[in-house]
């Protein structure tokens, strides 16, 4: 029987590995799907995989790409790095 960990660990796998749909990228992200149709059109954004003519982004990718642009301030605990 796999422990609590084991199941905890898939899940939050599988949820990392989902693929989303543009509109439910942006709510995740908190931005707009312009946004991300602009940013993917000057080659900046979160990674996407395209089907076609259709857009799906990864919660991995949403992940990574946020944690790229948070910013460390002094007051963050983090001792500034």
């Amino acid at each position: 029987m796999p422990s609590d960990t084991t199941t905890v660990d898939a899940v939050t796998d599988e949820h990392a590995r989902r693929v989303i749909r543009e509109d439910a990228a942006a709510k995740y992200v908190d931005l707009s799907v312009g946004f991300l149709r602009r940013a993917r059109a000057c080659g900046r954004g979160p990674a996407y995989v395209r089907v076609g003519r259709t857009i799906r982004y990864q919660v991995v990718d949403l992940d990574a790409w946020l944690r790229a642009h948070r910013v460390v301030t002094r007051e963050s605990g983090d001792g500034g790095r």
